[in-house]
């Protein structure tokens, strides 16, 4: 497959997840890769399994220096930058009520002042290497579709939305060859989950009780929310920007069929 060919990709949370599986299509369909992440081992392990069309940089996502730096790293070693993934992100639970202020920053710094720098400097680097593509920014069903005990992360997710759709207009008007998006995954399988769960039993339980809230009856693999971002990533994206591509099953639509 070669939906990417010639393109250059800088990925953030490389090293797992939804990162890691965005990289290995991203590789498969062409691209060259920046595997990049604050697990600097991980973002190596996976650069070494997809050979020389990748390489790896540990980055702290929060800093705007790390950006600078890693993203002239790109342009050093592939000659141009077409695509930015924002992917790199932490979750914290808590109410309104409840929610603890550091879980709060913590959320703010790399959900959001992440992808604000990474959309920032990948508009620039974009524009100034020659290259031409997409900055992609994971948001969540929940930055559009709140719930009580995720107060603070459905927030953070909402605010990105907004920042994919203002950087949008702003590289419209200025006619950059960049278009900003946004995916919006329900519940993923993913190591994020790990922390809900001590046991792989429990963890099995919340997966099972994450699935039953999908009106398609299971939660999104890494896989399935990768495919979106190709997608978005790919030519066949051209028309789509500051918009929201949700994938979640369903769960956004409304609710089920109980009220008889």
């Amino acid at each position: 497959m070669s939906r990417l060919a010639g393109k250059v990709a800088f990925v953030t949370g490389g090293a797992s997840g939804i990162g890691r599986a965005v990289c290995r299509r991203f590789v498969a369909e062409g691209a060259s890769v920046v595997v990049a992440d604050v697990n600097a081992t991980g973002a190596a392990a996976l650069a070494d399994e997809l050979g020389d069309k990748a390489i790896s940089r540990r980055i702290d996502v929060r800093l705007e220096s790390d950006w600078v730096d890693a993203l002239d790293l790109a342009v050093a070693t592939f000659g141009r930058l077409d695509l930015v993934c924002n992917i790199a992100g932490i979750g914290r639970g808590g109410s309104i009520e409840e929610i603890d202020m550091a879980d709060w920053q913590a959320m703010v710094d790399v959900n959001l002042t992440g992808p604000v720098l990474g959309t920032k400097h990948g508009i620039k680097t974009i524009v100034r290497s020659g290259g031409s593509g997409a900055v992609i920014n994971m948001s969540s069903m929940l930055g559009m579709s709140a719930s009580a005990d995720l107060a603070g992360y459905a927030a953070v997710k909402a605010g990105v939305l907004l920042l994919s759709k203002s950087a949008a207009l702003h590289c419209a008007e200025k006619r950059y060859p960049v278009r900003c998006v946004s995916i919006l995954p329900t519940y993923v399988d993913s190591e994020m989950l790990d922390p809900l769960a001590e046991s792989a039993d429990a963890l099995n339980e919340v997966k099972q009780h994450m699935a039953a809230l999908v009106p398609v009856g299971r939660i999104a693999t890494v896989d399935d929310v990768a495919n979106a971002v190709l997608f978005a990533a790919s030519d066949e994206a051209a028309m789509i920007t500051g918009s929201g591509i949700i994938v979640d099953g369903g769960q956004t639509s409304g609710l089920p069929s109980a009220h008889f």
